[in-house]
């Protein structure tokens, strides 16, 4: 967050004294304001550390004890911010020393302890005096929930959970990086006018993937428009060569070839799409059971992209006694893709699930560099990771995602957008917004299973390329 830090203080150089914390309060103020659906006679407590952030929630006190709040602030760390101190008790509100809450004594409570500075993990006075009201009333965080990892997304010892998280200037890694995130409830952001530089971690808006998804120009044939393989399902496993195609088949590419098992299912319902031949991208490995290893061996020979799903990912190393494909650079820069899940990236890197689970921004870009390939790591906020440490992280998307065979329609998907001509880094990231945004239309609050998203597809599609 230094980036971040550096541009407040060039901003804080040309205002007055204080001007960007009252910016900030403000903002937080009128979040808390919407949260409550108004503030007169509303209960508010303020948990304030040392910090700007504490002074971020002393101020918006202020603002909301004018309004008719009653609002008490408890500080922890032994000091608070001089200033939102004394803007606080001249708006009438008050300090206090920590103490229960029965139900009913508070209807929010207000983050100020740490902020994007502050060490993870919680000092046990904090601990002592927030714990026992944590999770019975509705929590609003400055910035971040006290005792996250600002920078990583990781959760290091205990932290808070928050309902609402508003933070300033700009996005921060936490609240994109699970767990983190996941522990920052909703997100609001608060423009302060901040000149930032290039993010380390991105993540991609509807305006971003519209510019992204490729357009077939005036004089496109379906060869010039990309031809995408896949090489997917089994005897065993049919149902995943038909997901795999249906995600490749959403008309981002021109053609469709398919090599498998399960022909028969797929010219059923998909009779556009033809037999083996010359493509610009491989899909390799949904469901593909023990013709795996050989179905990527044939991909891989092509020499052209490959998105590398399921059952292909544990051969990656066996290839080449644990060198990716037989030594180092065999994967790098051929644009190949790899989509496992966490369970499957641990066994990649043999490591423990949970270290993935706990770390996933850090063992996604591990393994970009590892194999010189870009790593989609999916999960409930997906992260996509190249070699040169470039990270995006995906937010689009619901809990019903989480169904068979939703993979197989992603990595299908991907593989068109790489053979449309997108840098694999890209066709990754938009792809993975895509299926996000298609199982959201699906499921319209439901459940859904791969099917529904990949039949929403085109659609989501559609609607971006008419904007």
């Amino acid at each position: 967050m230094e980036q971040v830090r550096a541009a407040e203080a060039a901003l804080l150089a040309t205002l007055p004294d204080g001007a960007l914390m009252l910016r900030a309060a403000s903002g937080l103020a009128y979040a808390i304001e919407e949260l409550l659906g108004g503030v007169y006679g509303r209960r508010v407590v303020l948990l304030v550390g040392p910090g700007d952030n504490g002074g971020d929630a002393l101020y918006a006190g202020a603002h909301l004890a004018r309004r008719g709040a009653h609002v008490e602030a408890w500080i922890l760390l032994g000091r608070a911010h001089e200033g939102g101190l004394a803007a606080l008790r001249a708006a009438g509100g008050r300090v206090r020393s920590p103490r229960p809450l029965p139900a009913g004594s508070a209807d929010v409570v207000v983050d100020g302890v740490l902020g994007i500075g502050g060490r993870p993990g919680l000092p046990a006075q904090v601990a002592e005096a927030v714990i026992p009201i944590h999770r019975s009333i509705p929590f609003v965080a400055v910035d971040i929930p006290s005792g996250l990892d600002c920078d990583t997304g990781e959760r290091h010892g205990m932290a808070l959970q928050a309902d609402l998280t508003v933070t300033f200037g700009t996005h921060k890694i936490a609240h994109l990086a699970d767990p983190a995130a996941a522990d920052c409830g909703v997100i609001e952001l608060v423009d302060l006018g901040l000149d930032l530089p290039s993010a380390p971690v991105e993540s991609l808006e509807a305006a971003d993937v519209a510019r992204l998804v490729p357009r077939p120009r005036a004089t496109a044939q379906k060869y010039t428009r990309g031809v995408v393989g896949v090489r997917a399902g089994s005897a065993r496993y049919p149902g995943a060569a038909l997901l795999a195609v249906s995600g490749a088949a959403t008309g981002l590419a021109g053609m469709v070839r398919y090599v498998g098992q399960a022909e028969d299912v797929v010219k059923q319902q998909h009779p556009e799409v033809v037999g083996s031949g010359r493509v610009q991208a491989w899909v390799v490995g949904s469901g593909t059971d023990t013709d795996a290893e050989q179905h990527l061996r044939d991909a891989l020979a092509d020499e052209v992209p490959v998105v590398i799903d399921a059952d292909a990912l544990a051969h990656l190393d066996k290839l080449g006694d644990r060198e990716p494909l037989g030594d180092r650079d065999a994967l790098a820069g051929k644009g190949h893709v790899l989509t496992p899940h966490a369970g499957e990236l641990a066994a990649m890197l043999q490591a423990d699930r949970a270290q993935i689970e706990a770390r996933p921004l850090h063992y996604a870009r591990h393994a970009a560099t590892t194999y010189g390939a870009v790593v989609l790591l999916k999960g409930r906020h997906t992260v996509i990771a190249a070699p040169t440490g470039r990270a995006r992280i995906n937010t689009t998307g619901t809990p019903y995602l989480a169904t068979a065979g939703a993979g197989d329609v992603l990595a299908g998907l991907i593989g068109a957008l790489v053979a449309a001509g997108l840098d694999p880094f890209d066709a990754a990231s938009a792809g993975a917004w895509l299926h996000g945004a298609a199982a959201t239309a699906a499921s319209d609050g439901g459940p859904i299973v791969a099917g529904d998203v990949a039949r929403h597809l085109p659609s989501v599609i559609r609607g971006l390329t008419r904007g």
